[in-house]
């Protein structure tokens, strides 16, 4: 014992010695450790900064003393554990994820794993009996695995086989991948709702069976969503344009319709300057303004620019009855559609007509909605073109799986439909006020095609505001629950059984409102009242819904990654889900309610504010989840000492919604918007044409409907030159524009245009905007989703939100004081604000 003793106090004074303390040979082995530990905590280089910044003459208020001295002690405080989670988690894990993972590709690449996957699915499918026995067994492993009752241990095992399967997995081809993944992830689940309904529901009092009842509805609302999800997702189609094989003078004729209705004329007038531009024989197509605001300064604008006007003589069944009435005065053989601030590329109907030569029953093809300015969520929190948009999984991703089943749905916009299948079914559908969506439900029904193809086409306006955004997802929803109430596709004659699933999940899927009204408030249950929604152990609890949640969170970041971010559906779903609702219940009650609403377009924002109002319901949730979060602070430490688990868990589900909703607050705060012609960044040859003759070769690095910024090289001899020409190419033809040059630095001019001719205009729209190449190259952001990656993203957008959300008190303070004190200047300057 001496021996062991003596020898550990040599290691200990090694470690003195490592930490540079001054040696004690007399001191105990207490007083050591207590040393050791001591100088661990408390590091001197955070010392050592705190007191070079206090002897900084710049940075000695005692304010910021006081916070650097806060912040260094939490620092130190927390560095222990940090270093510890770093050491001891962090990086095995990463080293061994990373060999594992290097292993793996290894293995594939030996064992030619790729060629061989392909040749077992080629027999597969050219055998009938091998898939059904295939299929029999994979049944009959999965219902066994499902019900397995296992020990926790045994459960934790399994969990670690499932994560290395998908590790693994995720090597195979994409579309295996993806279906191995898929098949992994509802095994987990499955395993998941047996445990859920057989061990868990046992709960003592009234009021708890019916919380933990509408939990597991809820939750069962979200199971089948997702499943639903991955059938609709289970194989893109990844359709590539055809060729129209046939005679100009065989081409098809085709109406270009652009429906308006309160629009300003700027967002409307590029829309009909590119369509005019559009690759198609002159003879064969016609471009219509269809005005729904029977407004003079529109149709003297048709005339100008050479298109047809139609105003009908009423406003009924809006944007659906303003084509229905133009579909009684135009006579082409297709129709192309497109929103007024949806510009399309010269290559629109060339890219988009020859899947209806070759397939005769098709008589839809739908191209994707593409924004070229922010939405709220991009403008407000910075990431425009960092990251996908809140629209590019459903366009990206989903109308893709849904055109392997034949489901994928007209959006409204840029699509081309065929005329005789439109008045087979009565036209635009008018009964709903998603009257798109419809009118693709009553086409299929009828045994005819539709195409999708992910090729952006023509590009438009996103939602200028939240409350714009929200006014939109508001009809979207409702004009969905209206159509699942009033044509329901799993009743549908005429469907497949996957159609039915595809319409069904887009028709679900705006139910979330209440589902994840539930999740923000549950653990409220158990932290104010101590009512048990789920009776099991908290370990128990995080054996079987951990793993799972952990499971499809991978899942989908593999599969859906590249078109959204790992938990930002959650935040999305936040925003909207107060607002949705009412509209989506009365809807299903009623669907004779609710009427359509046009989304404001083009729009200015000349400061920045906190949307207060919308943000109201953030607010409320947001307050009572704090006080939950601080009374089961109490519950950790002084009440509930016995559930420490519990307490745990419940704590870490509220503080997950605290930063949900931390993020929904931060989306509410208005940044400014002062242009009205959004910048493009693109990177196409120009040149200018100075005075004397001389001509400069460039390139844009942006361009607007207003200006051009130019990369020449070297500025310093255009100081000079004020008014010059610009010229930019469409094809082989070159067109000169008017503009006024300003110097940005020292290799880059912005050209400003100015006093263009209507044609001109027309020209510029041709030359940028309806650019065949426009947006080929437009993408968000290459780097691969990681599930941490976004759960880290959102808790950090969740922090802005904090501290917005603590500005604008500190504003409402500052009012209120100024009201008190008698300053009433400051008080209304606020109020204004």
């Amino acid at each position: 014992m001496s021996a062991a003793h003596t020898a550990l106090e040599r290691v200990l004074v090694r470690i003195e010695l490592l930490l540079d303390l001054r040696t004690y040979p007399n001191l105990g082995l207490f007083q050591r450790f207590k040393r050791i530990f001591l100088s661990m905590w408390l590091r001197p280089d955070s010392l050592n900064a705190l007191s070079s910044d206090a002897s900084n003459p710049s940075r000695q208020s005692a304010v910021g003393l006081i916070g650097r001295m806060v912040g260094a002690a939490v620092h130190d405080l927390f560095y222990p554990v940090i270093w510890l989670y770093n050491t001891l988690l962090r990086q095995p894990y990463r080293i061994a994820r990373n060999r594992t993972g290097k292993g793996v590709d290894r293995l594939a690449q030996t064992i030619q794993l790729e060629r061989r996957v392909n040749n077992i699915s080629a027999v597969v499918q050219a055998s009938r009996p091998i898939r059904w026995l295939l299929g029999f067994t994979a049944l009959v492993s999965f219902l066994f695995t499902a019900q397995a009752s296992l020990p926790i241990a045994g459960q934790w095992m399994f969990i670690l086989v499932c994560y290395l399967l998908a590790m693994a997995f995720k090597r195979l081809p994409e579309r295996f991948s993806h279906l191995c993944l898929m098949a992994l992830t509802i095994l987990v689940l499955a395993r998941y709702v047996f445990w859920r309904f057989t061990s868990s529901l046992d709960l003592n009092s009234g009021i708890e069976l019916f919380l933990g009842y509408t939990l597991v509805v809820a939750e069962a609302y979200t199971w089948l969503i997702l499943i639903f999800g991955f059938i609709q997702t289970a194989w893109p189609l990844k359709r590539r344009p055809l060729p129209l094989d046939l005679n100009f003078a065989e081409w098809p004729t085709v109406d270009i319709y652009i429906p308006t209705y309160n629009e300003p004329l700027s967002v409307v007038r590029p829309t009909v300057y590119a369509a005019k531009g559009i690759d198609w024989p002159v003879d064969k197509v016609t471009v219509y303004i269809l005005d729904d605001g029977h407004r003079p300064a529109f149709e003297e604008f048709a005339r100008q620019a050479g298109v047809e006007y139609i105003s009908r003589p009423d406003n009924s069944h809006a944007k659906a009855g303003n084509i229905n009435y133009a579909l009684r005065q135009t006579h082409g053989q297709y129709i192309a559609i497109f929103d007024c601030d949806h510009i399309p590329t010269r290559s629109f109907l060339q890219t988009s007509m020859g899947w209806f030569r070759r397939d005769p029953k098709c008589v839809l093809v739908q191209t994707p909605h593409h924004f070229f300015s922010a939405d709220p969520f991009e403008r407000n929190f910075n990431f425009f073109r960092q990251m996908p948009n809140e629209g590019s999984l459903f366009y990206g991703l989903i109308q893709d799986g849904n055109d392997y089943w034949n489901a994928s749905f007209f959006c409204g916009s840029c699509a081309v439909i065929e005329r005789k299948a439109l008045l087979e079914v009565g036209g635009i559908a008018v009964e709903t006020v998603t009257e798109d969506a419809h009118t693709a439900l009553k086409l299929h029904s009828l045994g005819y095609h539709s195409v999708y193809l992910n090729n952006i086409q023509a590009a438009g306006l996103a939602t200028e505001t939240l409350a714009g955004h929200i006014g939109q997802r508001i009809r979207w929803a409702r004009g969905m629950a209206q159509i699942f109430r009033l044509d329901n596709p799993m009743f549908k004659k005429g469907l497949s059984f996957f159609q039915r699933i595809c319409y069904s999940n887009a028709m679900l899927h705006f139910f979330y409102g209440i589902p994840r009204l539930i999740f923000l408030i549950m653990p409220l249950a158990y932290l104010f009242f101590e009512f048990h929604l789920i009776n099991s152990a908290a370990l128990t609890i995080l054996s079987y819904a951990l793993p799972q949640l952990m499971i499809a969170s991978y899942t989908n970041s593999i599969i859906q990654g590249k078109y959204r971010r790992s938990f930002w559906s959650e935040v999305y779903e936040t925003v909207l889900s107060y607002y949705i609702v009412l509209p989506t219940t009365l809807a299903f009650i009623n669907p004779r309610l609710g009427k359509f609403n046009v989304t404001a377009k083009g729009g200015l924002i000349d400061k920045s504010y906190f949307d207060a109002n919308i943000a109201k319901p953030y607010l409320i949730l947001l307050l009572v989840n704090l006080i939950g979060f601080a009374v089961g602070l109490g519950r950790l430490f002084f009440f509930n000492t016995h559930e420490v688990g519990t307490v745990l868990m419940n704590l870490l589900w509220c503080g997950f919604n605290l930063a949900i909703l931390g993020a929904a607050v931060g989306v509410a705060t208005e940044s400014i918007q002062k242009h009205v012609h959004h910048r493009v960044r693109m990177i196409m040859p120009a040149f200018l044409r100075l005075p004397g003759g001389y001509t400069l070769s460039c390139h844009t690095e942006e361009y607007s409907a207003a200006g051009l910024t130019l990369a020449v090289g070297e500025t310093a001899g255009l100081r000079a030159f004020s008014d010059v020409q610009v010229g930019l190419h469409r094809g082989d033809r070159e067109f000169l524009f008017p503009a006024k040059l300003i110097p940005v630095d020292a290799e880059r001019v912005e050209a400003q245009f100015s006093n263009l001719t209507p044609e001109q205009e027309a020209q510029l729209i041709q030359c940028t905007f309806g650019r065949a190449d426009a947006w080929l190259n437009w993408q968000e952001d290459e780097t691969r989703d990681r599930a941490l990656g976004g759960l880290k993203d959102v808790l950090k957008k969740g922090g802005i939100g904090y501290v917005r959300l603590f500005a604008w008190l500190n504003e409402i303070a500052r009012a209120v004081t100024n009201r008190l004190l008698g300053n009433q200047d400051q008080a209304e300057n606020w109020e204004r604000r």
